[in-house]
């Protein structure tokens, strides 16, 4: 099985700008469109449906809460371990063991009428979100070096069309199906179909006789600023999305929302970072500083949390759509910061393993706060005053993002 780049011993390493796609390049597309598809729908099935769940298995809030939390959380901690594996096995390798992990997580929530396994089942999620998502930026920087911004909107896109999804469909199918449990299992699905497209990639890349490139440092990049400060960038960026994405349906089903309608708000939320998240690096590759788009984002997010905070029902189409719009772009335009500041598609695979550790380990604390603010508060309008705090921590950080930082 091919390993992540050899060493060379007999001559000067290839210009990584040639690199060339194991398969064709429409094809590698569509197999990274329908395998990033995956990346959120198993995230985004589970809020809508956590007060029946919740009811349905006796669970206090805090035992609830961890089923959003624990997924994120895996993706954190698991992120090094999956740079790790993709130098042992290679990197079109790895996205395939993270589908299967992913599927036997999905499947396992057909039991999920057992806590333990329930709990189980949102590990294997989180482990195998971890272990696709921290490679995938690397095999973009490898075979889309000249369309990075582009190729990764089209990741973005995916990402979020799996998300759309899951938010509307969920709740619907769980009435139509009578059951929870096949509802969320459901999601299992698309994950066989993104791993029947990437098979042939893992295939290409074996089979390939590749040219040996010089070898590359294995350890992290902890003492690089750039590395750091992009770290806490998307720290920042995760702990809002992943506390939007918990706690919108809830807080609006608090104001008398049907489960249904707070479903819908929450894949309104996910169908406008369709726009932004594939707008955002489309626009990112026809400019050399990305830095005002970045602020841009922020602004759209500021206003639709400040729009929740002061009069949450008047206007709560908007106030979410703009929550998404710069969800949406902020995020896709973190992931070509990852892509910018990486010198080389193994770097970027080091760099975006310690960027989702310490972003998705932060991100996990979110929803975890939210709710203890939300029971402490016993209201919805302090803890989404943290998240524009959060917001404006973040968007001070823009400044020092210029153009050509590298990280090694």
């Amino acid at each position: 099985m091919r390993r992540d780049r050899p060493t060379s011993q007999n001559g000067p390493a290839p210009d990584p700008a040639t690199a060339r796609s194991p398969v064709s390049v429409p094809l590698l597309a569509l197999a990274i469109f329908l395998v990033a598809l995956n990346l959120r729908a198993a995230l985004a099935s589970l809020p809508p449906l956590v007060r029946t769940i919740q009811a349905d298995l006796g669970l206090d809030a805090a035992t609830a809460g961890l089923l959003t939390t624990l997924p994120v959380l895996c993706m954190g901690l698991f992120a090094p371990a999956a740079q790790q594996l993709a130098r042992r096995i290679g990197r079109e390798a790895t996205v395939a063991l993270a589908l299967v992990v992913l599927l036997a997580g999905l499947l396992l929530r057909l039991a999920g009428e057992v806590l333990g396994l329930l709990m189980a089942s949102t590990l294997l999620v989180g482990i195998g979100i971890a272990l696709c998502g921290t490679v995938l930026p690397g095999i973009v920087k490898e075979f889309f070096r000249e369309r990075s911004g582009a190729m990764t909107g089209i990741y973005l896109l995916a990402m979020m069309v799996g998300a759309t999804a899951a938010s509307a469909l969920t709740v619907p199918l769980a009435d139509a199906l009578g059951s929870w449990q096949l509802s969320l299992s459901v999601w299992a699905l698309p994950v066989i179909l993104g791993l029947v497209a990437w098979l042939p990639v893992v295939r290409a890349v074996n089979d390939r006789q590749e040219p040996a490139a010089p070898a590359e440092p294995a350890a992290l990049p902890w003492r690089s600023p750039t590395a750091r400060l992009l770290a806490a960038f998307l720290a920042l960026q995760s702990f809002g999305f992943y506390t939007q994405l918990a706690w919108i349906p809830p807080s609006y089903q608090s104001y008398g929302w049907s489960a249904r309608d707070a479903g819908l708000l929450l894949a309104v939320w996910s169908i406008v970072q369709l726009v932004s998240g594939v707008g955002g690096p489309a626009l990112a590759d026809r400019v050399t500083d990305r830095r005002p788009l970045l602020a841009g984002a922020l602004a759209l997010t500021l206003i639709g949390v400040a729009g929740v905070v002061v009069a949450p029902t008047a206007a709560p189409w908007l106030w979410v759509s703009l929550m998404g719009m710069g969800q949406g772009a902020g995020f896709a335009l973190g992931l070509v910061k990852l892509v910018d500041y990486a010198p080389s598609p193994a770097a970027s695979a080091r760099l975006s393993a310690l960027v989702f550790f310490f972003s998705y380990s932060l991100a996990s604390l979110g929803p975890f706060v939210f709710g203890v603010t939300r029971d402490l508060t016993h209201g919805f309008r302090v803890p989404y005053a943290l998240l524009l705090v959060a917001a404006l921590a973040q968007l001070s950080l823009v400044p020092r993002l210029r153009p050509g930082r590298l990280t090694e």
